[in-house]
């Protein structure tokens, strides 16, 4: 009886693929990360604006595809997200630093509805406006020794995740998840 024998068949070689440009990292292209940050500073100053994916990326003179994966991959979080944190922040500070109704704040920080602006709040940082405002203010003797900047990045709310999926997680799976893992 004859055993065959194994025979070594080397695969055949290719060439390395060449990543697609679209793959590249937006932080290796100085050009785009100039234009990232020009919209991310426009989003800054004017937080309070409506800024759709279409108008930042007519900021940084980028299609709007191209802007929201380059704004994720260089900055972690989404557009929107971004935003999301900006609006909280300020109205943290607001809530902090002022005697404005928590409807002016509302407003004055860019939201269309009190109760958007309740709800989102409230999802994002565990507590009511109003006590947020409360608890701030009682903390306020200790907070005046400390220097904004880190007051402002203590305070910051933490978004990688999405606001719904936060909902969905502090229910306890109450909600089927809108997608399924499959393992």
């Amino acid at each position: 009886m004859r055993v065959p024998q194994n025979r070594h068949v080397q695969p055949p070689v290719s060439a390395p693929a060449s990543p697609a440009p679209a793959a590249t990292d937006a932080l290796q292209d100085p050009a785009l990360l100039r234009r990232l940050l020009r919209a991310k500073d426009r989003m800054d100053a004017a937080s309070h604006e409506a800024w759709p994916v279409k108008r930042l990326a007519e900021v940084s003179g980028v299609s709007d595809a191209h802007f929201a994966r380059s704004f994720k991959r260089a900055f972690g979080v989404p557009p929107h997200r971004y935003l999301l944190t900006r609006r909280i922040e300020q109205a943290t500070t607001l809530l902090r630093d002022t005697d404005l109704s928590i409807t002016s704040i509302a407003f004055a920080t860019g939201w269309e509805s009190l109760g958007t602006f309740g709800r989102i709040f409230r999802d994002i940082t565990g507590s009511s406006p109003g006590a947020m405002r409360v608890e701030l203010r009682a903390g306020m003797p200790q907070l005046e020794r400390v220097p904004a900047c880190v007051l402002k990045a203590a305070q910051r709310p933490d978004l990688n995740i999405a606001v719904l999926e936060k909902r969905r997680r502090v229910a306890d799976d109450t909600v089927p998840s809108s997608t399924r893992e499959v393992s």
